[in-house]
């Protein structure tokens, strides 16, 4: 069994894929060539923005999308305390310092009603998580940004895909951010990563930003980086698209599976009212997850934890840290989290078979204990 099953999925797409592939292979433009502008136009319609500025990874979409808000050495920029590392890597690689907000323990998203207390005079902007799939809230997020002035940056690396009062995840922002690591939603054969915004000046300043701040052939007016897209991943990722609403739905089916058989049981993904998840993972809490980890790799069955740590506990995040606070939320999370096989391309049958195995294993006194 497999965790994420992308071969299944290729298999599907397989005659899109290649004939895409091929093209780009045919006319040779493999940095920046003419899918990527067919790429960008298709994504900036899904999520209902004016523009999508595709980079080289979802971690330099964050950074781009923070230099481009001119975050920079003695800045704060508020997040969440749990997520993967790159959230709060991009704020420190800047200078600035990450000033964490505990996790509202239903979602694992960043707690609304913390985020007002942490805003300080040096607050640059907020950069709420959309972890799991499901979007944070962003609407009472934007409403606090707008009473301070303040930007605010979705990292939407897990939750392309997902709506928030009917509107798509990375269109609600100032600019939103994405990823296209294979494992996501919507993931290409590679790394790549996606902003959007739907201001033009942002836009443009994004696009410098990807392309060694060059304004013409050789001529820079600004500091940039080499975060232009590959062509051959644009390829891709336009063949998954014709599959993405299809797959979005799929992911909706086996998560109601799943959360069927072990909702009695265990903690399942909680869904706030007017979100739907894109599902990046399948996330429950255990306890003494560590052994029900190992006897469920005995079975057979693979798991991942995100995330083993919060972003506070960190060893390089250590010496940045504002205050030695603690965020109780996010390290309980930490501690209990599990991710189970999940894609879309599960059967009834195979999610039985893995619950099956989970209840067997957390009722055996070997586990508990």
């Amino acid at each position: 069994m497999k965790f994420i099953d992308l071969n299944e999925q290729y298999l599907k797409i397989k005659q899109a894929v290649d004939g895409r592939m091929q093209a780009v292979l045919d006319h040779g433009q493999f940095i920046m060539g003419p899918e990527v502008k067919e790429l960008e136009a298709r994504l900036a319609e899904w999520v209902g923005v004016r523009h999508c500025i595709t980079v080289s990874s979802g971690t330099m979409a964050l950074l781009i999308a923070l230099m481009a808000l001119g975050v920079g050495p003695g800045d704060e920029v508020i997040t969440s305390s749990f997520s993967f590392f790159a959230t709060a890597e991009t704020i420190v690689f800047l200078g600035a310092t990450p000033v964490f907000v505990d996790i509202d323990p239903k979602t694992y998203n960043i707690d609304v009603s913390r985020i007002e207390a942490a805003i300080t005079n040096r607050t640059k902007a907020i950069v709420p998580v959309s972890l799991y799939g499901q979007c944070a809230d962003l609407v009472a997020i934007n409403a606090i940004a707008e009473r301070h002035g303040l930007p605010v940056i979705e990292d939407g690396a897990q939750s392309l895909g997902a709506t928030h009062h009917g509107r798509q995840s990375c269109g609600f922002t100032t600019i939103g951010c994405t990823s296209f690591f294979p494992s996501k939603p919507l993931g290409c054969y590679g790394d790549g990563g996606a902003c959007f915004t739907n201001d033009n000046e942002l836009a443009q300043t994004m696009r410098l930003i990807r392309n060694h701040g060059q304004e013409k052939r050789y001529h820079h007016v600004r500091v940039g980086l080499n975060a232009r897209f590959n062509t051959l991943q644009a390829a891709v990722l336009l063949a998954k698209l014709e599959l993405f609403a299809d797959e979005l739905e799929q992911r909706q089916r086996v998560a109601e599976w799943y959360s069927e058989i072990l909702g009695a049981d265990f903690v399942t993904p909680y869904i706030a009212p007017n979100n739907m998840s894109a599902f990046a993972q399948y996330t429950l809490r255990v306890e003494q997850r560590e052994r029900v980890q190992v006897a469920l790799t005995e079975a057979g069955i693979p798991t991942a934890v995100h995330y083993p740590k919060s972003l506070h506990e960190q060893p390089a995040i250590q010496a940045y840290l504002k205050t030695d606070d603690h965020y109780p939320q996010a390290q309980a999370a930490s501690q209990q989290v599990l991710s189970l096989p999940f894609h879309p391309y599960l059967t009834k049958e195979t999610v039985r078979n893995v619950c099956d195995e989970l209840l067997s294993i957390v009722s055996c006194k070997s586990v508990n204990g």
